[in-house]
């Protein structure tokens, strides 16, 4: 014998069992920075149910705010709550580095050095690893210090590079120890002068 619930009844349990939709905030400039800094920019747009695609496309585009600029050329990449479009997804990136934004520059440069996205150009990586290296971005530093260590890049550039490295603040010893061994490289490749001057406090 079936029962039958009456019509009101089953609308409210129906309700009740639906889970209440609250409005995402949209991330401010520091917040996105930070997420983007420790490389969770992506998860965080994931986790908040893609809900918030149409607002970072009108911030990338009709605002140009470098962070939701490569915010939102990442998605494009990696398909992230949006279709996949790689073209498109390294145009926003590349909007956001020639802003400024350092992690968009360590990204492409990056990219540029392992052919990832892009063909590889060891020397586009270079000029965009400088740019973020310079602003203090300690990935980029390190993969600029390798570069030259392998034998890409000019020599008139060492000097910043190993000066660069050399000031970074790290509290995680592995990663202390790689710039110490990188550092140590880069050193026999210029003269004892100006390893010291690079050494001078800031």
């Amino acid at each position: 014998m079936r029962i039958l619930l009456p019509i009101t009844l089953l609308f409210s349990s129906l309700a009740m069992a639906e889970e209440p939709l609250t409005a995402v905030p949209l991330y401010t400039e520091s917040e996105l920075l930070g997420l983007i800094n420790s490389n969770t920019h992506l998860a965080r747009v994931k986790a908040d149910d893609c809900q918030l695609v149409q607002d970072i496309e009108a911030r990338a585009n009709k605002m140009a705010l470098p962070s939701y600029q490569f915010l939102y050329g990442d998605m494009l990449a990696y398909a992230v709550c949006v279709d996949r479009n790689v073209e498109l997804g390294v145009y926003y990136m590349r909007q956001a580095a020639q802003q400024g934004l350092a992690a968009a520059l360590e990204q492409l440069g990056r990219y540029y050095d392992m052919g990832r996205l892009v063909q590889q150009d060891k020397a586009l990586a270079i000029t965009y690893l400088r740019e973020a290296a310079a602003q203090g971005n300690l990935n980029a530093q390190l993969r600029l210090v390798n570069l030259f260590n392998n034998g890409y890049g000019s020599p008139r550039d060492y000097e910043d590079a190993y000066r660069w490295l050399f000031h970074s603040m790290v509290a995680d010893q592995a990663t202390h120890k790689k710039i110490a061994e990188s550092l140590a490289k880069l050193a026999q490749k210029m003269p004892d002068s100006v390893v010291a001057r690079a050494r001078l406090p800031i």
